[in-house]
């Protein structure tokens, strides 16, 4: 079996892409049912008064919140320290729109004390975006030219295992901010046990979409590790 894996790589890579593909479809549409559903229950706060008290009460006063059109748009920006949120979650005031708004606060919130994972994820930024820009044109030549020249294969593939090592490394900083998000919401008053509960599990929903990113990543890094011992060994 190993051997005829080895010799038709194609077919893991499209087993693996399906398995990743129905998993992501799945997790999405959860996510986004989720959100509808607490975006009908009703808070006392907007996202941006959540956010802005959320800072307050970590005494961060150099972060902005600001309003971004799209939807699930919603981002912390180290570099220039403010808090995006979309219309949605920026103007309403309903447990979706608070446990977002407080997640992305969570970012803030791990970038005043030096939260390790961030730092690390923020410092492979240049590195990942040098790495995003030519990996496809690399990867694309190292698989013409396999048989012949497999080193331009290998670069490519160590281009695409730094933005693979980002994904996983995205995946604690996420959970760190939601841990932080739901754990404010209830100290603050903002959500009762069973709002709490509510956007718990929204944003879990969302913390899913970077795990099954991250495994998607994983598979496709592995696809084209195959493509180089299959070409290798030919």
């Amino acid at each position: 079996m190993e051997q005829t894996i080895l010799n038709n790589p194609n077919l893991l890579y499209w087993i693996l892409f399906l398995g990743v593909a129905l998993a992501s479809w799945i997790v999405s549409a959860m996510m986004e049912s989720r959100m509808k559903r607490y975006a009908q229950v009703p808070l006392n706060l907007s996202g941006r008064e959540v956010a802005e008290k959320m800072l307050r009460d970590h005494g961060i006063t150099d972060v902005k919140v600001t309003c971004i059109k799209g939807h699930l748009t919603d981002h912390y920006n180290p570099a220039d320290k403010t808090i995006n949120l979309s219309e949605s979650v920026y103007n309403e005031a309903n447990v979706a729109a608070a446990a977002v708004a407080a997640h992305e606060c969570g970012h803030a919130v791990q970038h005043a004390c030096a939260y390790a994972p961030l730092k690390l994820r923020s410092a492979l930024v240049p590195v990942v975006t040098f790495a995003n820009t030519w990996m496809t044109w690399v990867l694309l030549g190292g698989i013409l030219l396999v048989e012949v020249f497999p080193y331009l294969l290998i670069a490519g593939i160590c281009l695409f295992a730094l933005t693979t090592l980002f994904s996983f490394i995205t995946l604690p900083v996420e959970v760190n901010a939601s841990q932080r998000a739901v754990n404010w919401l209830q100290e603050a008053g903002i959500t009762n046990r069973e709002t709490t509960e509510m956007a718990s599990s929204a944003l879990h929903s969302a913390a899913y979409t970077y795990v099954v990113a991250a495994l998607s990543s994983l598979a496709t890094l592995i696809y084209y590790i195959l493509v180089l011992l299959g070409g290798r060994r030919d």
